[in-house]
């Protein structure tokens, strides 16, 4: 019964982490967000850890992890000795993925603005630049 003195309702949970009732809900769904427990009443309630484990989850996915990867991430969590060494792999993936988009972003970046560029020089008024691009081979 000690459990319940800090036991919050679905709602209250969040609210307190700025997560939707029907997230919260899916992140149990797929096993990332356990409840503390069920009262009489069979409504389930939370505790401080699953404020925690919600706030771990936004930082992760605002950092750009994939629900895979935070799954990952939290049976690291919650292991029993120090995983320092297998997050900072997992972490350094990550930032890989994260730069190998950045080079692919920039690539299209220089790709449009050259198309840009030779629709604004284009001095007849047949064609498009643009759209002529997109029908190349290639």
């Amino acid at each position: 019964m000690g459990k319940l003195i800090n036991a919050i309702s679905i709602g209250a949970l969040s609210k307190q982490s700025g997560i939707g009732i029907e997230t919260i809900r899916f992140y149990e769904r797929i096993g990332v967000l356990i409840p503390a427990g069920r009262k009489a009443s069979g409504y389930r309630y939370y505790d401080d850890e699953s404020t925690k484990t919600l706030r771990f989850l936004r930082h992760a996915k605002d950092l750009g992890f994939s629900l895979a990867e935070i799954k990952a991430l939290l049976k690291l969590r919650a292991g029993k000795t120090s995983q320092c060494e297998q997050v900072q792999i997992q972490a350094s993936k990550h930032l890989q993925d994260v730069e190998d988009k950045i080079r692919h972003l920039e690539s299209i970046q220089r790709a449009l603005s050259k198309l840009i560029r030779q629709c604004r020089n284009k001095r007849t008024n047949e064609g498009c630049p643009i759209l002529d691009c997109f029908e190349e081979e290639g």
